[in-house]
């Protein structure tokens, strides 16, 4: 009986960083339904925190993917940190907050670094198995 080989360990690291991302999206969706008690218009921010509790999700969903070693969870992973680059970029560089954006911006290039690993990107094509 033959064993299945390793999952490289930046795929599962990249996993516990892309699955924190989605934790804080629906941590911010909560915060954003208490806040909806406090104002007028609840409507249009409950609408909101259930946008970031749906995308939050689908982060938590690839992130909990690259842990468990899902080659499909690969590519969401990677146009999430894309996307959270150009967040940091705006942080960085319009939006005056520039060390939130560079913050951001680390921990993004960490995460994409981990999946472009030569070991990472091996196993996503399956280069290594029988």
């Amino acid at each position: 009986m033959t064993q299945p080989k390793q999952v490289p360990h930046a795929v599962r690291a990249a996993g516990v960083l892309t699955a924190l991302e989605g934790v804080a999206g629906l941590v911010f969706a909560v915060a954003l339904v208490v806040r909806s008690f406090g104002v007028d218009h609840a409507s249009g921010v409950l609408g909101e925190a259930v946008y970031f509790a749906v995308l939050g999700g689908g982060v938590l969903a690839a992130g909990i993917g690259l842990v468990l070693a899902r080659h499909w969870a690969r590519t969401p992973s990677i146009v999430v940190q894309l996307l959270l680059l150009g967040v940091a970029w705006y942080a960085y560089g319009p939006s005056g907050q520039q060390l939130y954006g560079a913050l951001v911006g680390l921990y993004v290039v960490v995460v994409v670094v981990l999946l472009f690993t030569n070991p990472a990107r091996r196993w996503a094509l399956g280069v290594d198995e029988d």
